[in-house]
């Protein structure tokens, strides 16, 4: 494994990334809008869950926020990576980053879940709470554990 890593690190792109004025700046902005644009549309749709503002339809909101929440996720599933090759050995290391790779996961089988079963039409309003609980404590700790990584990697 240690091998492979340390090839993406000497990869041109890794090499790119770690010299390039703009480059680097470039993806880990990138990385941030996404993160944005995710946790800022599934915050309000997580308390929605959790039974705030009930005046406001879930259904549409839900349509909306979770649509926003997609693509910031994917825009920060395409920028990690990139942000991972320039130091990929050293993260790998970091048991900062596997706890953040297995909180994406799980925050990810929780929405679908949510989603994927009875859906949020349908779903009973414990299933809708817990979802909207465990989400709304997996998102802010994973944003957390990456902003972390990058001050206690070395």
């Amino acid at each position: 494994m240690g091998a492979l890593l340390s090839l993406l690190e000497q990869s041109s792109l890794a090499q790119w990334l770690r010299v390039s004025r703009w480059g680097y700046a470039s993806v880990n902005t990138l990385h941030v809008l996404g993160i944005a644009l995710l946790v800022g549309a599934i915050v309000p749709l997580d308390l929605r869950l959790l039974g705030w503002r009930r005046s406001i339809p879930l259904v549409p909101l839900a349509r909306l926020l979770q649509g926003a929440a997609i693509a910031g996720l994917l825009l920060a599933l395409a920028t990690g990576p990139l942000l991972f090759i320039g130091r990929a050995t050293e993260y790998a290391d970091q048991p900062l980053f596997l706890t953040k790779l297995t909180l994406i996961s799980l925050a990810i089988v929780n929405a679908l879940v949510l989603n994927l079963g009875s859906g949020i039409a349908h779903a009973t309003s414990r299933h809708l709470r817990i979802a909207g609980g465990i989400s709304l404590l997996l998102w802010p700790a994973i944003v957390i554990a990456g902003r972390f990584l990058g001050f206690v990697a070395d």
